[in-house]
């Protein structure tokens, strides 16, 4: 039966599946978005419960803005742990605050775009934005991270490659939710044999209680401002990581042709990526100023969607209240902080090299061609001032302003040099299409669940 769920003819599970169903329905949507965007708090040192509040809370918000008729879940997004890493290496909760103020500042891009959107069309603007400037980009921010990573996995090499080679198999082997939940799956297995060697103190989840709120006004971003602020350091910030946010909004834009694709509507003209990148960046903003992760829409549900062919939003706004539900659980969140540093090392392995693998795969599906020498120079130059930089004895290029002290990263320098050789260079060859948004080849979130291509090879196949 078809139903105008949002002035829109789709599934209405409501009148379909019973309440038990949709309950399953919607717990499968939180067991999807789960092992990522828990993931996020514990690589960053972000707060697990107040992760998940804005995880749903931010998802609740998206659905709003964007009438009710998208059926996407917003988790933790990868792309700005380099930020964090920037800002906070240390994972110091006084310094995350002020990493959580770029963000916020980084979300509020979404809104300048959706704007531009709006006024000018998206082919006038995504010009700016072609795949030689995003691709490698998202490069950097894999390979950037890539110190971590290996520094984690060196406390035990063992158990880091039980985490690795599930992921592997799922990835490659799973079939059907296997396949969705590779990462999540990697994380347990590897927790369970870190377990079994004695390698995990419980202290903490046996202090922890059963209920609790799950906001801390010292860790959100309001309290930099009742404590006095360090200028130079909220400078430093929003140089540092409003600049991913050029590779998110394109993420954005595929994410939103997958679920697209996956329905079988248009949800590029209606409600129109005004409203998406809207709802997707006041989600990033709010969620930050109160201490968790930035939001991005997540291709793992999309391939929930994909695996059940319930297509009903409601079931992704009652598995964002399912995730509100358990952020106030301080004992569920001690469970997934007690996490050894070499399970976390071996996900992380393979999700910054996933990151920077999605670089490539940027460049090569969009056709970008590098026999063009304006292509060449973009791109070397946005690679090399984004890693050698970070790896620089300052970490970046250091300027005095005053008695503030700015570090602009070389992750912000290179994007932002890529972006002004891209505009000022004769040559641009890069297109976007309307109805073929996924051209822009942007998809972080690859690492886990299916994506565009593994969804359009689905169908050929059925065909």
């Amino acid at each position: 039966m078809n139903s105008n769920v949002g002035d829109h003819p789709i599934y209405d599970a409501r009148k379909e599946l019973s309440a038990g169903q949709i309950a399953v329905l919607g717990f499968q949507h939180v067991f999807a978005m789960f092992g990522a965007t828990v993931l996020v708090p514990i690589l960053t040192g972000l707060s697990v419960s107040t992760t998940l509040l804005w995880a749903g809370l931010g998802t609740l918000l998206f659905h709003l803005i964007t009438k009710r008729k998208v059926p996407a879940f917003l988790g933790s997004s990868f792309a700005f742990i380099a930020g964090y890493a920037a800002i906070a290496p240390n994972k110091e909760p006084d310094l995350l605050r002020y990493a959580c103020f770029g963000v916020a500042c980084a979300g509020l891009m979404y809104l300048v775009l959706a704007a531009l959107f709006r006024a000018f069309g998206a082919n006038k603007v995504m010009k700016f934005f072609p795949p030689v400037v995003t691709g490698p980009i998202i490069i950097a921010i894999g390979l950037n991270l890539s110190s971590s990573a290996i520094s984690n996995c060196e406390t035990d090499w063992f158990v880091a490659l039980v985490a690795i080679v599930v992921v592997i198999i799922c990835n490659i082997f799973g079939r059907g939710m296997i396949k969705i939940i590779p990462i999540l799956l990697g994380v347990i297995a590897s927790y369970l044999v870190a377990a079994c060697m004695g390698l995990i103190d419980f202290t903490p989840v046996k202090e922890a209680a059963w209920i609790g709120l799950p906001l801390t006004y010292n860790r959100t971003v309001f309290s930099i401002f009742t404590e006095g602020a360090d200028t130079g350091l909220l400078i430093t910030a929003v140089i540092t990581i409003v600049p991913i946010a050029f590779a998110t909004m394109m993420e954005h834009i595929g994410d939103i042709s997958a679920i697209s694709s996956t329905v079988g509507i248009n949800y590029i003209k209606d409600p129109g990526l005004h409203r998406t990148l809207t709802g997707d960046g006041l989600a990033t903003t709010l969620a930050s100023l109160f201490g968790a992760p930035a939001n991005t829409t997540y291709g793992e549900n999309t391939g929930v969607l994909t695996l059940t062919k319930v297509y009903d939003p409601m079931i992704i706004r009652l598995a964002a209240c399912i995730a509100v539900v358990l952020s106030f659980c301080p004992k569920f969140a001690a469970i997934i902080e007690v996490m050894p540093s070499a399970t976390i090392g071996g996900i992380s392995l393979v999700l910054y090299g996933m990151i920077s693998a999605v670089g490539v795969r940027n460049l090569v599906e969009t056709h970008c061609d590098f026999s063009k020498s304006r292509n060449v120079l973009i791109a070397a130059l946005i690679l090399v001032l984004a890693i050698g930089l970070n790896y620089s004895t300052d970490g970046g290029l250091i300027f005095h302003v005053g008695s503030a002290t700015i570090n602009f990263s070389g992750l912000a320098t290179g994007s932002l040099v890529g972006i002004l050789l891209n505009a000022i260079l004769p040559g641009k060859d890069y297109k976007f299409e309307n109805d073929e948004p996924n051209k822009t080849g942007v998809d972080l979130e690859i690492h886990q669940g299916e994506n565009f291509a593994d969804i359009e090879d689905e169908k050929r196949r059925n065909k």
